[in-house]
């Protein structure tokens, strides 16, 4: 699917939410979320001295949603990452979900669109489904 300008719009909000939080070792992912309804939510990742206490950023957007909205209908979503300051190239990217927001994204909306850096760099919509194949159902298939 290719990028519109909404989405354009959706990266550069995301981009703005961890340059303005960005702390190393503790917020290194921004993401904006749009819901169905055309409402849009940016979040920083929650991290932790305890890893596994660590909070995705989409996780975070995802949980405004439901917490202001009750609504969980996920037009598009995108994630960045903010480059560390030891590392020579200084761009905020878009990055892939990670397999948990994957399967959050899915739970919440199976239809989905999630932007994410596809061949050359160049950014892409994808549906959800096209990241998480032959996901887990609690519905028992005989």
């Amino acid at each position: 699917m290719s990028v519109t300008e909404t989405d354009r719009a959706l990266i550069a909000s995301a981009i703005e939410a961890i340059t303005r939080r960005y702390r190393n070792d503790w917020q290194e992912v921004g993401a904006a979320l749009l819901t169905r309804s055309g409402k849009r939510f940016v979040a920083v990742n929650l991290d932790a001295y305890l890893g596994r206490m660590a909070v995705c950023a989409e996780a975070v957007a995802l949980g405004q949603v439901i917490t202001e909205l009750g609504e969980a209908g996920i037009d598009t979503i995108v994630a960045v990452r903010h480059p560390k300051p030891h590392e020579t190239d200084r761009e905020i990217r878009v990055v892939s979900p990670c397999g948990a927001c994957r399967e959050l994204i899915w739970d919440y909306d199976r239809n989905a669109r999630v932007l994410v850096p596809g061949a050359d760099g160049v950014v892409e919509a994808v549906g959800i489904a096209e990241l998480l194949p032959n996901k887990y159902s609690r519905e028992r298939v005989l």
